[in-house]
């Protein structure tokens, strides 16, 4: 057999096969998507995407899924630990059940969290009845002088039709991504480096932060990365937890509504959107790889060192 010669024929088709399947997609959508937008030009599409309604929608998405991606690091972390570490009954059931947002539909997703989480419903009503307020930001800018702050803090005191439920709809769809990226790292984490801290005196936190967390920190921000982009692209289960209202308005609602209402905007606006949040996807997923890389190359150092 010649060196070059591969054990499995069939490289050269299975390339093209996956090429083309690719081009069809991904990359012609994509294409069109950029072709559609281009018969805006440049005045029209900065007048479209520095409006108010666009601008406030996509800051709030944008808000909307950090905050959910960040409390799904937390949480998913924490399960994703309970899983891969120990054993205890119904373990496989609470793995399985993590995997229910893959499966369920995210209309059935958003119906069923605004139905919980409504003023009368089973949590919404009990938190309501206890007094339940939070902050959220809103962006304001500098029309009050440089010398004000430009975020403003609006008090809500529902979860349902407000920002808190945009969030925890985006938690939900987002979680699976975090914890099947985790649980993989924990359960092949070796416990002799942690026992060999714990035998010099190290506490379990200097264990964690120095010994376990750098170990994690790629997984943690993979996770991450995953759950930002789907809570980016969300819109099923947040539809119905959001409402039709301009303070939760995330930027899917405003792509619908110009395709939709003539009066908004045309289906070539609607693509102005899309891009804005392409874009904004695009760089936010670049920054988190490259911290991603630097990580893995730190923890790579000092496993040399």
């Amino acid at each position: 057999m010649s060196r070059g010669a591969r054990v499995l024929p069939g490289f050269s088709l299975s390339l093209g096969v996956a090429v083309l399947y690719l081009s069809l997609v991904v990359l012609l959508p994509l294409s069109a998507l950029f072709l559609k937008t281009a018969e805006l030009g440049w005045g029209r599409f900065f007048a479209v995407i520095t409006s108010g309604w666009v601008a406030a929608a996509v800051r709030f998405t944008l808000g909307a899924s950090i905050a959910a991606a960040l409390l799904n690091v937390v949480v998913g972390l924490l399960i994703a630990w309970v899983l891969g570490r120990y054993t205890f009954p119904f373990a496989r059931v609470i793995d399985a059940v993590i995997d229910l947002p893959f499966a369920l539909p995210t209309a059935v997703a958003g119906i069923a969290l605004s139905t919980l989480y409504a003023e009368g419903g089973l949590l919404g009503g009990a938190l309501s009845s206890v007094g339940f307020r939070y902050p959220w930001p809103v962006w304001r800018g500098f029309a009050a002088g440089w010398r004000e702050s430009p975020i403003a803090w609006t008090v809500y005191d529902r979860i349902s039709l407000a920002p808190l439920g945009v969030v925890i709809a985006m938690a939900f769809v987002g979680l699976p991504f975090v914890v099947r990226t985790v649980q993989p790292v924990i359960e092949d984490l070796s416990r002799d480096v942690e026992e060999a801290a714990a035998t010099l005196g190290a506490s379990r936190f200097q264990i964690f932060r120095a010994v376990v967390l750098p170990e994690l920190a790629p997984a943690l921000l993979t996770g991450f990365a995953l759950a930002l982009a789907r809570g980016l692209g969300e819109y099923g289960s947040v539809i119905f937890i959001s409402g039709n209202r301009p303070d939760t308005e995330i930027a899917s609602q405003v792509i619908i509504k110009m395709i939709e209402v003539n009066e908004t905007g045309t289906y070539a606006d609607a693509t102005a959107v899309a891009v804005l949040l392409l874009a904004a996807s695009f760089a936010l997923l670049l920054a988190i790889n490259l911290l991603q890389r630097a990580a893995s190359r730190g923890h790579a150092g000092r496993a040399a060192g």
